[in-house]
């Protein structure tokens, strides 16, 4: 077992609470030090009540499993011993209501872009294998009910 720490830090300050004007910005602080400005998203609280430069749950939600994914896909390749040079994914969530009529995050779609170099170079369907192995390995998918797909990017 292993356990994961996270410290969320919102303070009130001056603002009219009640009146519910009052900043969602916030401040989200991990063990190994690394702080991140976090927020409501402005498509869920307006501004100037949201902090569109700093990172929402919905984005990060989206983001831990892009990372987990390619987390797991370099495990993949550096066992098979292919050389991953670069890689990108342009992740997207879809929030919308779900089957039980709950606003959720339904769908994620992770869009790996990959390059190799080296004498051992992947073939299309190796690389599909590895995408494939990394989803089932990935331990944010396996939390999740969200559909998360995969469509790498040539």
């Amino acid at each position: 077992m292993s356990e994961y720490t996270a410290e969320i830090v919102w303070e009130r300050g001056d603002q009219d609470f009640l009146a519910n004007t009052y900043s969602r910005h916030h401040v989200l602080r991990f063990d190994g030090g690394a702080q991140v400005p976090g927020s409501s998203s402005p498509h869920v609280v307006p501004l100037p009540f949201s902090d569109a430069s700093a990172v929402d749950p919905e984005e990060m939600f989206v983001a831990s499993l892009s990372s987990c994914h390619m987390l797991w896909f370099l495990t993949m390749a550096v066992k098979r011993k292919f050389v991953v040079d670069r890689y990108v994914d342009a992740a997207t969530g879809v929030m919308e209501k779900n089957a039980d009529g709950k606003m959720a995050m339904t769908v994620v779609t992770l869009r790996p872009q990959v390059s190799f170099s080296g004498e051992n170079l992947p073939t299309r369907e190796q690389i599909a294998h590895m995408h494939h192995r990394a989803h089932e390995e990935c331990f944010i998918a396996n939390s999740v009910k969200t559909e998360v797909r995969c469509e790498p990017v040539d």
